[in-house]
């Protein structure tokens, strides 16, 4: 007979006894099974006793935990957390070094308990450990430990970063600008900085102060990955921390001491494989180098500025004055607007043909005493949208858009050149009008690289081209605007086709930028091999595997496999999480410093799960502490439904965990409780969701299932028409012919040969 739902058959252990095997009544107080499980080993004041599960982080048992304790658990009898927490604070007054350092192991031991940390917290740990770090008695093991279990016990989140003192914050500044320190010392001593700096902005102005980019620089190229990993970490911070114009000078210093170029040597192209921490931080790094960019993209061009009407005057006349000759010496001043007008259109602004009687509010001797200085200023009096600066007085791209321009002008005059006179010389219709392309080919670019938007706290796709070189972003352009010039001249477009030529260029740069070439030559490379009719090919191979309009006996085929290959897909899904999969835990300050195991045991019968050390390798299923039986599940929840984003806000900084996040429901005593998860990416996320499903009877409803099935079906079907290739296949199937007037041609098998 099954034992009752509430009832789970555990094993107890002790120090020097014989284990127990015990029926845990979960209905039953948790002082009431103490108070057995004591009595079994003559043991008297139960309340000083509590039970931890014996594996994993040995989390004490509480009764809002305890639902967690599943049949076969381990647990062990330990001395109660108020207890130990007093027992272990006070160890760590002794005298002994020896004792101290014991107690520090066991204290970074229970630390990440919740139970045990509310009863450190509360008995002044913090303080006694604050009191350990700003000493300094002892700079090796001993601080390392006590940061370490400083850190577990913040990581909470039931104590404010804000109420660190200004003298213990100076004191973990002076152990990261230590030459000789221990090497264990400085990445948690820059860890907690860089938690400090995040959260508050008065502690992180007084980080900015005290710890020099120099010595950051100096963390950055010793050869230890931790240590350059977390000094990474709070050097964004930093960034992330500062004004707009601090940033840049921030920026401008750390590219002067070539950090750019150290990064893309000795960190990107390091033999050591690039950790996800570190490509997080990489990403948020050419975020913010990106993000210098937004000002110029949200300012419109000044018509009155002095220095912008130059710098268009100057985009003119590298094109059409290359010697710096004077424009149309000689010419009545009609005569020069007129000229001035069309070599600006020529350009591709938006000017219109302008008449050629003087403006009736223009003082004729202008152009005389002013000569060509004032000849934009001139043309800003003309009316009918015949001003080139109106054409980046929109925003974005702003004045982005010309700086990008005059840097194509200054740095490929050849190509600028060619560009600007070859479109000159075609039939009016077919010409590329370069101002146009630019400004569009800018806004585009910022929308592919996402500049000004903020930037996300889990995502690691950044580029490795943006660390190549500097003025990368300007580089990319001068590429581009080639590219479009290329790609206009293979689709023989018109002015018309304008929109269709962006739309092209768009499929390029986004297909080429997911590749993430390592340089901008590489770039080049791989764009050049994307002409228009390779984009046309892969449109077409794409539109043949979504395309849904085939004939109905390809259509009723796919429908008769359709079961059988679910089937397939259904079991690669539950095969994926036998294997299982590293997930990160994020905090209320969506740190990722953990990482968590999960996977379904070989019978499909339940979730295992338990904390692993980052760089470790996956865990065997039968190490793993926690279980989750698959018939406990009650409900899959995904996206803004899960309890883990649902606290998090709806900023938009929150949309990539929207679209990671999943969470599983079960019962837990009289309440429901949840296993949270975020992916690590996208196919991880389709692949978790699908498994569960299945697991839980529902539909496989993902796009990766959708994908999956198509091509599958894709597959299958071209194999069973093999035969059948270039033979045209019917809408309909051919009729049916009537039965013949008799059977006499029939043979009747029966009867024997003679």
């Amino acid at each position: 007979m099954a034992p009752p739902r509430n009832v789970v058959k555990i094993a107890v252990q002790m120090r020097d006894a014989i284990p127990q095997l015990i029926r845990l009544d979960q209905a039953k107080p948790l002082a009431a099974v103490l108070k057995e499980v004591c009595d079994a080993w003559s043991l008297v004041h139960s309340e000083r006793y509590a039970l931890q599960f014996a594996d994993g982080h040995r989390k004490y048992i509480t009764e809002n935990n305890r639902t967690e304790i599943k049949n076969g658990s381990i647990l062990c009898l330990s001395t109660a957390p108020d207890l130990e927490a007093e027992r272990l604070l006070g160890g760590l007054q002794c005298g002994s070094r020896e004792r101290r350092r014991e107690t520090l192991q066991h204290l970074v031991l229970l630390a990440p308990d919740m139970t045990f940390a509310q009863e450190v917290i509360s008995r002044d740990g913090l303080q006694r450990l604050g009191t350990i770090i700003e000493d300094g008695d002892d700079l090796g093991e001993l601080l390392a430990l006590a940061l370490r279990a400083f850190l577990e016990l913040m990581e909470h989140g039931m104590v404010s970063w804000e109420t660190l003192s200004i003298p213990f914050v100076r004191k973990v500044v002076c152990y990261v600008n230590m030459n000789l320190m221990d090497a264990s010392v400085q990445p948690l001593a820059l860890r907690l900085l860089e938690s400090v700096t995040l959260s508050s902005p008065a502690l992180g102005q007084l980080v900015k102060s005290e710890v020099p980019l120099d010595r950051l620089l100096v963390h950055l190229q010793v050869m230890n990955q931790q240590l350059q990993t977390k000094a990474m970490a709070l050097l964004t911070a930093l960034l992330q921390g500062a004004s707009s114009t601090e940033r840049k000078h921030m920026f401008d210093y750390l590219w002067q001491r070539n950090l750019r170029q150290f990064i893309y040597k000795n960190i990107i192209h390091s033999a050591a494989p690039l950790g996800d921490e570190m490509a997080h931080h990489l990403y948020v790094l050419q975020a913010l180098m990106l993000g210098l960019l937004e000002p110029r993209m949200r300012t419109p061009l000044d018509p009155y500025s002095q220095e912008q009407r130059e710098q268009l005057q100057a985009l003119r006349q590298a094109a059409f004055d290359p010697e710096g000759e004077s424009l149309g010496t000689g010419l009545s001043a009609d005569r020069r607007r007129s000229l001035c007008a069309r070599e600006f259109r020529k350009l591709g602004f938006s000017v219109s043909n302008p008449s050629l009687a003087p403006h009736p509010c223009l003082n004729p001797g202008l152009l005389c005493s002013r000569g060509l200085e004032s000849l934009l200023s001139y043309l800003s009096l003309f009316p009918q949208n015949s001003n080139p600066a109106q054409d980046l007085e929109r925003v974005p791209p702003g004045l982005l858009a010309l700086d990008n321009m005059l840097y194509f002008s200054r740095h490929a005059p050849s190509a600028y050149s060619r560009f600007v006179l070859e479109n000159s010389s075609r039939e009016d219709k077919h010409e590329c009008p370069f101002a146009r392309s630019s400004i569009q080919l800018t806004v585009l670019l910022c929308e592919l690289l996402r500049i000004g938007e903020p930037c996300s706290e889990t995502a690691q796709d950044f580029s490795p081209m943006f660390f190549s070189q500097d003025q990368s972003f300007h580089e990319l352009f001068c590429v581009s605007i080639q590219l479009l010039n290329k790609t206009w001249k293979e689709m023989r477009a018109t002015q018309e086709d304008f929109d269709k030529v962006m739309q092209v260029v768009r499929e390029q740069l986004a297909r080429t930028l997911a590749l993430k070439p390592s340089s901008l030559e590489l770039f080049r490379t791989k764009v050049n091999a994307l002409p228009y009719g390779e984009v046309l090919r892969l449109r077409q191979t794409e539109r043949l595997h979504q395309e849904g309009t085939l004939a109905p006996p390809i259509l009723e085929l796919r429908e008769k496999l359709k079961p059988e290959l679910m089937g397939l897909i259904c079991q690669q899904r539950l095969l994926r999480l036998c294997e299982g999969t590293l997930f990160r835990k994020i905090s209320s300050r969506r740190r990722q410093d953990k990482l968590w195991f999960c996977c379904l045991s070989p019978n499909h019968k339940v979730l295992q799960y338990g904390d692993v050390e980052e760089g470790s390798s996956p865990p065997t299923p039968e190490s793993l502490p926690e279980q989750l039986p698959v018939a406990d599940i009650k409900a899959l929840l995904t996206g803004k439904d899960c309890p883990h984003v649902r606290e998090k806000g709806s900023g938009k900084q929150n949309k990539d965990l929207y679209e990671l996040a999943f969470s599983v429901s079960y019962d837990h005593g009289e309440e429901e409780a949840y296993l949270n998860f975020i992916a690590p990416s996208k196919r991880e996320f389709h692949l978790w969701t699908d498994g569960l499903s299945a697991l839980l009877g529902s539909p496989m409803g993902s796009e990766q299932t959708r994908l999956d099935l198509e091509q599958l079906l894709t597959m299958e079907t071209k194999l069973r028409l093999l035969e059948l290739e270039n033979v045209p296949i019917p809408e309909q199937p051919p009729p049916i012919p009537p039965p013949p007037t008799n059977f006499n041609f029939c043979y009747d098998c029966s009867i024997p040969e003679p």
